[in-house]
């Protein structure tokens, strides 16, 4: 299996590099990619040495599989280029997500979609991630109608200049600003761009993806994106307003049985997600699960999980062992 990492210098691409060597994911060969400016630089992989090559060198490999986080405009250019000469790729942009002619996978949901003629399959934002994989079971057995979620996302989601912001405020040092304000001892609402409605890129991803992953249409998603002062993992008060009533003990054991899922909550112990605890781990946590008591059939919900892993590079790496496993490239 010849493998393409394209964006390895990033800081998913690091992330991705880490998940395809603990889950022994079987390479034969592999290609680290990265932008011109990245070429020749040495990265290691299970102890060995590597030199990162240029995008046009690895479409020349021909790799079977080439996963891709290297930005919207480098994925558009080069991910059909990757695809004409037979490679599956795997992308992490947001690039393809909302093509009609491309899959949104999370593997634990959907990965059976997949075909041998999905030569761009799109993984999904990373926000999205977590909360459809808590949404998913409980829409099965309940179906959704509505649901409210508002994001508290770290740093980490915008890059490594923002974490570098983040530590330098910390230290009291003056730096490079990755946001307009700063983010220590702060809240931003404002994750990505503003768009004409309103909202940001975020907040409409969160609005828009869930529907194609569980190719849906009959719930609507509204979300209000903020980001703070933590280095790593993302955090989500989600309410859902469901058309079936539930028992709480039943939603308990329903995500307690979803893989990928585990369910943190007993207040009488303090025990609820964090993003502290979530870091470096695949799961998505769920907990501080509660009944709305302002109206019929709504559930609350705090799901946590580490945006670097299952929220981008696991969920990719999870998408490319699906292929494997089917022989699908």
């Amino acid at each position: 299996m010849k493998v393409a990492v394209v964006g390895a210098t990033g800081m998913v691409g690091e992330v991705m590099l880490k998940v395809l060597a603990e889950r022994n994911f079987p390479i034969t060969e592999l290609l680290l990619v990265a932008s011109e400016r990245s070429v020749g630089k040495k990265l290691s992989f299970k102890d060995k040495e590597y030199t990162v090559i240029g995008l046009a060198d690895a479409v020349d490999a021909r790799p079977d599989i080439a996963i891709f986080s290297a930005g919207g405009d480098t994925s558009l250019q080069w991910a059909p280029k990757f695809a004409e000469v037979g490679t599956t790729v795997v992308d992490n942009s947001s690039a393809w997500r909302m093509d009609p002619t491309k899959k949104l996978i999370v593997p634990e949901i959907n990965a059976h979609e997949l075909t041998s003629d999905d030569k761009i399959i799109a993984n999904p934002n990373c926000s999205t991630i977590q909360m459809v994989m808590a949404l998913a079971p409980l829409h099965k057995k309940y179906k959704m109608k509505r649901v409210v979620v508002s994001t508290y996302q770290s740093v980490s989601g915008t890059g490594v200049k923002a974490v570098q912001q983040l530590e330098n405020e910390i230290a009291g040092i003056q730096g490079e600003m990755a946001y307009p304000y700063p983010i220590g001892r702060n809240a931003l609402p404002h994750c990505d761009v503003f768009l004409e409605n309103g909202y940001t890129k975020e907040e409409m991803k969160l609005a828009r993806e869930p529907q194609k992953i569980l190719d849906d249409r009959s719930f609507s998603v509204t979300a209000t994106a903020v980001r703070i002062p933590t280095s790593g993992g993302h955090s989500e008060s989600v309410n859902v307003a469901f058309e079936n009533d539930f028992e709480l003990n039943e939603v308990r054991k329903l995500l307690n049985d979803t893989p990928g899922i585990t369910v943190q909550d007993n207040p009488e112990t303090n025990t609820y997600p964090m993003p502290i605890y979530a870091h470096d781990k695949d799961e998505v946590f769920v907990g501080r699960i509660r009944r709305d008591e302002t109206q019929r059939n709504t559930l609350n919900m705090w799901i946590v999980s580490d945006n670097l892993r299952k929220g981008a590079a696991t969920n990719a790496v999870q998408i490319a062992e699906y292929l494997v496993e089917k022989k699908l490239v």
